[in-house]
């Protein structure tokens, strides 16, 4: 891989890491490695109130880490790259798995 090259897929990756250096936004994407959720189902499993989930869903939606399914009245979340969920499911694995 040439230099140019690398230095873009570094600074890429860099921003993909600032996203996740967000801990709740790392809690949101961990639980939608395996399921969707929709935002009150989200708020209660990461303890968040509706429009601080709201602001956290937008922000990762614009940047495509996430997809958004309607369902009636219901918006359903999951997860949009396929590099996120290896990424999200690796790192659940390694640190959140009950290793009793």
């Amino acid at each position: 891989m040439n230099l140019l090259k690398l230095e873009a897929k570094a600074e890429q990756v860099g921003d993909l890491l600032k996203l996740l250096s967000a801990p709740k936004r790392l809690m949101i994407l961990c639980h939608l490695v395996d399921a969707e959720h929709n935002v009150g189902e989200l708020c209660d499993l990461v303890c968040m109130k509706p429009p601080a989930m709201s602001q956290q869903l937008n922000r990762l939606r614009r940047e495509g880490l996430i997809e958004a399914r309607r369902d009636g009245q219901t918006i359903f979340y999951s997860i949009a790259d396929k590099k996120v969920k290896k990424l999200m499911s690796f790192l659940y694995v390694t640190y959140c798995k009950d290793e009793s």
